[in-house]
């Protein structure tokens, strides 16, 4: 398991919509999303490159907990809380797909 900590200089409300508006994704993450945000919806991602990965939404607690279960294999897990310097973001995630793109997305929330 890989857990990774951000502090975004954002509101909890924004960090979460740049996590769950499919065209939020869309601008950081994957060029395509799909995302049905209740447990049970799925998810699809696409990128530029032909990849393209699907998940099921697992758990859904609005601005607080997103989690999914990806199809071909492990789990990631979104958590925020309120921070000093705006919302911390707690992920867990059994591939290292999101740090990257999260770590980058802090970049950009902190240049905003």
């Amino acid at each position: 398991m890989i857990r990774k900590e951000i502090v975004l200089p954002a509101e909890r409300d924004e960090v979460w919509d740049a996590l769950t508006d499919a065209e939020r994704l869309e601008d950081w993450f994957a060029n395509d999303v799909e995302l049905d945000l209740r447990p049970g919806g799925g998810a699809s991602f696409r990128w530029a490159n032909g990849e393209e990965r699907h998940a099921v939404v697992t758990e859904v607690d609005p601005e607080r907990r997103l989690a999914f279960d990806w199809e071909d294999e492990g789990t990631v897990e979104f958590t925020l809380d309120d921070d000093a310097d705006g919302t911390r973001l707690v992920v867990v995630e059994s591939s290292p797909a999101w740090s990257t793109a999260l770590e980058l997305q802090a970049c950009a929330f902190a240049v905003v």
